[in-house]
């Protein structure tokens, strides 16, 4: 059997964060880098409400890269940061001893930039340490469309399984009468998923007429006509 037929699952994936720093993120041209964040924490949110086990690397940080996105820190408190000086994150032992000791061969990644450290980490992590790699294309970039796309196509050949952000969620999801993490998917779907996320907020207030997703009460001024 062919293991890349089985889909993501909570219990058989983890998922790595590789260099998502402002550093990195100043160079990147493949995607909108504000779009970039926000998909990066999405995903971020989803593998915490399934509880999978991550791994956050950085390089160079305090010479050249900055700090992690804070908003991404934010979502796993307490999480310890992989400082390396490599740009394959697979030359760090610790990285190497994190995702051993985490015993998933699926492994998730997520990072910048796709055609340096992504790519390196995944061919790597493949050739020697026999990890199936599932790459999040949405939630990584390169310094030109040209170096992302090309690539991600370079890992194809390889073997790398390309997803999206929302895809992994929604495998991991599978059913919806998984009720248990319901509530945390659509909470995250409605405030990162762009349309469809509105969709939902529409569904939910006007044909379930649940309350407003707002943090406080806004009073609405019924109509006066003009005089």
């Amino acid at each position: 059997m062919n293991p890349k037929l089985d889909v993501l699952t909570p219990h058989n994936s983890q998922l790595i964060f590789i260099d998502l720093q402002p550093q990195m993120a100043f160079g990147v041209q493949s995607i909108d880098r504000q779009v970039l964040k926000n998909n990066t924490v999405a995903l971020a949110k989803a593998a915490r409400a399934f509880n999978i086990p991550t791994v956050i690397t950085t390089v160079e940080t305090q010479a050249f890269s900055g700090h992690t996105y804070p908003e991404l820190l934010d979502v796993f408190p307490g999480q310890k940061i992989l400082e390396r000086s490599s740009m394959n994150s697979w030359d760090d032992q610790k990285v190497r001893d994190a995702l051993k000791a985490n015993g998933r061969k699926k492994v998730i990644v997520a990072g910048l930039w796709t055609e340096v450290c992504n790519n390196s980490f995944a061919l790597c992590a493949m050739a020697e340490g026999d990890y199936e790699i599932y790459m999040v294309a949405d939630a990584s970039g390169g310094t030109s469309k040209e170096a992302h796309d090309y690539a991600m196509q370079r890992m194809i050949q390889a073997g790398v399984v390309p997803v999206t952000w929302q895809q992994v969620m929604l495998e991991w999801q599978r059913d919806w009468a998984h009720r248990d993490t319901y509530d945390a998917v659509m909470a995250i779907v409605r405030e990162h998923s762009g349309a469809y996320g509105m969709g939902v907020d529409y569904a939910y207030t006007m044909v379930h007429k649940a309350a407003e997703r707002t943090t406080g009460e806004h009073e609405v001024l019924a109509p006066v006509p003009a005089r």
